[in-house]
């Protein structure tokens, strides 16, 4: 070290940095203070160099310690999660059936009903501006919530297959690449629904019979939703991607918070509580991109893709948007199929009269209430009959798939029973005519009964889906949509048939769906799809 009076005096040797996880691997505070310990040390007055090219060489040697210390902390954690992950994926391959069936399924079933919820609220906070505003998001709700069954059920569904069966085989990089592609497919799908619903909505809401405000109304709602509708599908494509993998209470977890945070911005937007200002349907539909925008947030920081992680979005494979979009793309056919049936069945109701569809409307909101805890049982065979398709164990597959039909029937068959029995326990929540009561007692004694056949199907159909072969499940819902809308229409407007007719026709539905998903099952369909080459050989 030179030295001269009045001379710049500063330190040229290389300065050596402690070595991430050797002598320095310290934490925090005690950390640090060892590595300027060590820095000092060869000064006799223990104290640091007042020149600024010294000051800039131990700067720089301490940000270097700190980053190395941070990339130790990262490198755990990761080892953290993949022990964690590894566990998982071995509890789907050889634990319990049941347990690990029930247990990846709680969370699905709080989720769907946490989301059923928001709904609800939104809906409450819309009522406060008024009954043409609640008008206006009457015409909107249907055409989000088709939206939404198609980011979730059609392109999510292909996604959760593709990686679970990834996962099963071991093949953790292909199921990582296939979160990018399906991010990718679900940018592509969003600009698409912003275009469209930009375009068209607003022609459609006019053909509906409302006032002016109201049609207002609905195209600000529409319009604010559709401007971001981007959010919804890279949140569903991301949650689709945590389920195929087993992050059922990660999944559950992260929408939990992002829906708490959603109702409470509601009403400030709706109504301009606080600080907030008065943005009426405008704030409406932020309040609901607001949920998916926190949903992509979490699950991007969950799955590690924020920062240096992007780098796994880059480059395209044809045969992983193939394998994806093989079963995202007819369960779209299927989400869209059997939310015209419904559109049908409805129109169908109405020719009978304003009594005949209220009861009819309020019957079939049960139907809607099994949605929950049908979905979220399906969501978690998904996972495990993937899981256990992309591993090789076709029989354990099938398994899985008859114990979760099994418990669908038996829950779902109860409560049909139950609602057959005592029509009136639920009807009369709604309303005290006897008109409507009557024809809603009329829906249940023919349709509750054959909710065990719903149950079946259901879960048989998420099977199919999680094994990659979604043929049977298409055959399911096609001759489910074929019973339903299509002899209805012929007994409601053909044989000009009575409302019982109909019913039973929208019953009969429900048990060719579980049927033919049955019969495909039987015949071994969930052993038929190709999987990844690495299928059955887990290291």
């Amino acid at each position: 070290m030179p030295s001269g009076s009045g001379a710049t005096a500063f330190r040229t040797e290389r300065i050596d940095h402690p070595p991430a996880g050797a002598a320095m691997r310290g934490h925090g505070a005690t950390g640090l203070a060892k590595f300027w310990k060590l820095q000092l040390q060869d000064f006799p007055d223990g104290r640091p160099l007042n020149r600024p090219l010294g000051t800039v060489f131990l700067l720089k040697a301490a940000v270097d310690y700190i980053q190395s210390q941070l990339q130790v902390e990262m490198a755990m954690s990761d080892r953290r999660r993949s022990d964690a992950g590894t566990l998982r994926v071995e509890r789907v391959l050889i634990g319990p059936i049941v347990p690990t069936l029930l247990a990846l399924a709680a969370p699905m079933v709080l989720v769907l009903t946490v989301q059923a919820g928001i709904n609800l609220v939104e809906t409450h906070f819309i009522g406060g501006l008024g009954v043409e505003p609640l008008a206006g998001a009457a015409m909107v709700f249907p055409i989000i919530m088709l939206m939404q069954m198609v980011a979730s059920g059609g392109l999510g569904g292909g996604i959760a297959s593709a990686i679970a069966r990834s996962v099963g085989a071991g093949e953790r990089d292909r199921a990582s690449a296939l979160v990018g592609h399906g991010l990718i497919l679900a940018t592509l799908c969003g600009s698409v629904s912003t275009m469209l619903g930009l375009a068209i909505g607003p022609m459609i809401y006019r053909t509906f019979d409302g006032s002016a405000t109201t049609l207002q109304a609905a195209i600000d709602y529409s319009d604010t939703v559709f401007a971001g509708a981007v959010l919804l599908w890279w949140s569903n494509a991301l949650a689709s991607s945590l389920r195929g993998s087993g992050e059922m209470l990660a999944t559950a977890a992260i929408i939990l918070v992002s829906a708490i945070t959603a109702v409470v911005l509601s009403p400030c937007l709706i109504l301009g509580l606080g600080p907030f200002p008065r943005l009426g349907m405008v704030g409406a539909g932020l309040a609901i991109l607001s949920y998916y925008g926190l949903c992509t947030l979490g699950f991007l920081g969950w799955l590690g893709l924020v920062g240096t992680g992007w780098r796994r979005l880059v480059g395209f494979e044809r045969d992983l948007f193939a394998e994806i979009l093989s079963v995202g793309g007819l369960s779209t056919i299927m989400a869209l199929q059997s939310a015209l049936a419904v559109i049908i069945v409805t129109g169908l109701a109405s020719g009978y009269g304003s009594l005949v569809l209220a009861g009819y409307g309020i019957g079939s909101r049960l139907d809607a209430l099994l949605v929950p805890p049908i979905f979220g049982l399906g969501a978690a065979t998904v996972t495990m009959v993937g899981i256990n398709v992309g591993a090789g164990q076709t029989r354990r597959a099938e398994q899985i798939a008859w114990i979760g039909a099994l418990i669908a029937a038996v829950v779902l068959e109860t409560l049909g029973l139950l609602a057959a029995a005592f029509p009136r326990a639920w009807l009369g929540l709604f309303t005290d005519d006897a008109a409507v009561l009557k024809t809603g007692a009329r829906y249940l004694h023919a349709v509750a009964p054959f909710y065990g056949c719903l149950g079946v199907g259901t879960i048989l159909h998420f099977a199919a889906i999680g094994a990659g072969c979604p043929r049977g499940p298409l055959f399911g819902i096609t001759a489910r949509f074929l019973v339903a809308a299509g002899g209805g229409a012929m007994v409601a407007g053909l044989l000009h048939g009575t409302p019982r007719q109909l019913f039973a026709m929208v019953a009969g539905g429900l048990v060719a769906f579980a049927i033919i998903n049955a019969v495909f099952v039987l015949r071994g369909s969930l052993g038929a799809a190709p999987v990844s080459p690495a299928a059955g050989r887990r290291p």
